[in-house]
């Protein structure tokens, strides 16, 4: 561990009391947003595993009422900085079955290379400055770039890539500006989109390679089956459309997704948990649950990919969650190629008309990170009366903490910075995005004595 790292943790510390173990993780980077950890044990039983995050909450939902249908696409890109274009998409696709809107091939096309470049990006910089640090023995991609320099700079350029299709489809990198409810404020240039062929080529041929080289990382052993939740298409990967399925049997529609999950307040965390009925049950959604589920949506170079490496039908091991990811940044960039190649003509219309009506609409689509689900009520003034927003990190916390039970017993053995260390690492598999702005995870742990 380097010098850095040590100055922003701090472990040991009795209290007073010789049976009470605390140590305390005082920054981590490498997870978005302001989060902590708290673990308590006594003797060999676990009394509590909490992810707690502790940011402020943001109100998005109840700022939307009131405002005009034509502002949500902007709005809610700023919920994201990372994943901006799954918030503008989810709402677009809610607030057009609500207004009774039909898209065109063409328009759709656009969204799903729009999206492709958000994967893309976000796939990019997790894979190779946030998580395989963690394999490779480094505290960050900046120390891992001294001896892994190509793999540094590879995902660098990979994610320029992603940033570029959103430029040239979006607007703009971040918080693209040219999403619009019925399509987009304005097509892209078709000179513009075959300019990004060469690099799309370049980023499938890398992204394959890299599939093979996570794949040999070294992973502990598979022991934690999880229930996997997703969209499901009828003939294409899941990204902007698909019903609601799961490993447990689940199949339905958007507009049912409230019957089958609960989100629920819990003490030690301003976000909510959302969990499967009845019980409640954890779940797990993100890009693991999607190669479980849709494997054989994959476009055939990267599902030919997943299979060479031995990537699991069954997701036994949230560790390996990097492999998936790579398996989808790869798929993302043949997505890409094949549209931007099938783009002879530029889009016309792009954008279609509507006239405000009352109207509810829901939609689901998958964020890099997974599910994420919208409902907007609206009123013919045009204005937004209602809205819910139930993010993929939401989602998956109930499943961190499960998983964090079921890992905490192999650790407890090791030393407080090892135990620390790999508790990071299990968070880290999840790529929470709990904001877009600060890096913070505080974590605390009490040892107790038995009795």
């Amino acid at each position: 561990m380097n010098d850095a790292a040590d100055a922003g943790r701090t472990t040991g510390g009795q209290d007073g009391d010789a049976s009470v173990r605390r140590f305390t993780v005082a920054a981590l980077s490498r997870v978005e947003g302001e989060g902590a950890l708290k673990v308590r044990v006594r003797g060999d039983t676990i009394e509590i595993a909490e992810f707690n995050i502790y940011e402020p909450p943001r109100f998005f939902e109840r700022f939307l009422r009131g405002r005009g249908i034509r502002e949500v696409p902007d709005l809610v890109a700023r919920i994201c900085g990372i994943c901006p274009v799954a918030y503008q998409m989810s709402a677009c696709h809610a607030l057009e079955k609500a207004l009774g809107i039909t898209t065109t091939p063409e328009i759709e096309a656009l969204r799903r290379l729009l999206y492709c470049g958000e994967w893309i990006q976000s796939h990019a910089l997790h894979v190779h400055l946030l998580h395989a640090p963690d394999f490779l023995g480094f505290e960050s991609g900046i120390t891992m770039a001294a001896e892994h320099r190509a793999l540094v700079e590879d995902g660098l350029r990979l994610k320029a890539v992603g940033n570029r299709i959103m430029e040239v489809v979006g607007g703009r990198a971040v918080h693209p500006v040219n999403v619009a409810v019925g399509g987009f404020h304005k097509a892209p240039v078709r000179t513009a989109l075959a300019g990004l062929l060469p690099d799309l080529e370049w980023g499938l041929g890398r992204a394959l390679d890299l599939v093979q080289e996570v794949s040999r990382f070294d992973f502990p052993p598979d022991v934690r089956p999880a229930e996997t939740v997703c969209l499901r298409h009828a003939t294409d990967y899941p990204m902007n459309d698909g019903r609601i399925v799961s490993s447990g049997g689940l199949d339905i529609a958007a507009e049912d997704f409230l019957s089958h999950v609960r989100e629920r307040q819990v003490p030690w965390s301003t976000a909510l948990h959302a969990g499967l009925m009845p019980d409640e049950r954890p779940y797990l959604t993100g890009p693991t649950a999607r190669i479980h589920l849709c494997r054989d949506r994959l476009p055939p170079r990267a599902r030919a990919a997943a299979d060479a490496c031995g990537l699991e039908l069954q997701p036994r091991n949230s560790f390996r969650s990097i492999v998936a990811r790579c398996v989808e940044l790869a798929a993302a960039c043949e997505e890409a190629v094949a549209i931007v190649r099938r783009c002879h003509a530029a889009v016309d219309p792009c954008l279609i008309e509507w006239t405000p009506r009352d109207g509810v609409g829901c939609h689901a689509t998958e964020a890099p990170r997974g599910l994420l689900w919208h409902r907007y009520v609206i009123g013919g003034d045009g204005l937004v009366q209602e809205a819910t927003i139930i993010p993929p990190t939401s989602q998956n916390q109930a499943e961190i903490e499960r998983d964090l039970r079921l890992l905490l017993p192999e650790v407890l053995a090791l030393d407080d910075a090892a135990a620390t260390r790999r508790c990071e690492h299990l968070i880290r598999n999840y790529d929470p995005c709990i904001s877009c702005a600060t890096h913070f995870l505080r974590l605390e742990i009490d040892r107790l004595a038995s009795g």
